[in-house]
């Protein structure tokens, strides 16, 4: 199928895209891959698309000793291969295929809110966080907590635009981890767990944090510190999975257990590598 009619936007810096949402609202293109295949099936029709994979100003990613900061129109490819955050480019191995990744963008990724993706997972469990911007508003940090609202929704208000989104470096002694399940390499993960774990002196886990994919309407953060053997058994309890005509629910429930075993375990081994 074609997409409906709309009317293209192309703005010459970030404040002109800003304007240009403020006065016809409309739909933020970047990178497509997600909003292109929704027009086509006319699962979305807005009036208006504002292009902003051309502006330079978001095509910047800024590495600090505190984390990392990913601008709007950086792709999951220039990410992956800048290897600026090592968590970020394991999961963004894990995206889809390379041809998706040359033109998907990291920050439309999060926008997109896909309960399946990979992407809200890792802001999910380190804490991160998206800047969004209005024209006729101050700037805000959302942290990953709240921007992930619902399956496909994000806390981007109409006329707002995500103009980068802040990864959190991982701390000493700490290590991280992302296994998933996916029918075939590059589909969508039948489940999935991202983990992030910090080693005391005395080489126990002092924190440890997952985040599951796949298994509820949003990203589903479990903190295992205080009892890290009882992982699956928490996470059992706290997702909520749904079955469709890949997988059951009770097939999804045990398979995140499973998987929230095996990133833990990874985890802690990287921890222990990165504090010896």
């Amino acid at each position: 199928m074609k997409p409906p009619p709309f009317e293209y936007h192309a703005p010459r810096d970030v404040g002109e895209a800003l304007r240009t949402l403020a006065e016809v609202g409309g739909k933020v293109l970047a990178g497509g891959q997600s909003l292109i295949p929704m027009l086509n099936m006319r699962l979305a029709a807005p009036a208006h698309l504002v292009d902003i994979s051309r502006l330079r100003e978001l095509q910047v990613m800024e590495a600090t000793e505190d984390g990392v900061r990913v601008g709007a129109a950086v792709t999951h490819a220039q990410a992956e291969r800048s290897e600026a955050h090592p968590l970020l480019s394991r999961a963004l191995k894990l995206v889809a295929h390379p041809v998706i990744r040359n033109r998907g963008t990291v920050v439309g990724s999060l926008v997109h809110a896909d309960p399946a993706a990979e992407l809200p997972a890792v802001l999910a469990v380190l804490g991160g966080s998206v800047r969004v911007a209005r024209w006729d508003g101050p700037v805000r940090d959302v942290g990953a907590e709240e921007f992930f609202v619902g399956p496909m929704e994000s806390a981007v208000q109409p006329g707002e635009l995500a103009v980068s989104a802040f990864f959190p470096a991982l701390g000493p002694r700490t290590g991280a981890a992302f296994e998933e399940v996916a029918r075939r390499h590059g589909d969508y993960a039948l489940a999935g767990v991202c983990a992030v774990v910090t080693l005391g002196e005395d080489g126990h886990a002092e924190a440890a944090t997952l985040a599951c994919i796949g298994v509820g309407h949003v990203p589903v953060v479990v903190d295992v510190a205080g009892n890290p053997a009882e992982a699956a058994r928490v996470v059992r309890e706290r997702v909520e999975p749904e079955g469709d005509i890949h997988a059951s629910a009770d097939y999804r429930r045990h398979l995140v257990g499973v998987l929230a075993e095996r990133a833990l375990r990874n985890a802690t081994r990287e921890a222990g590598v990165r504090g010896a």
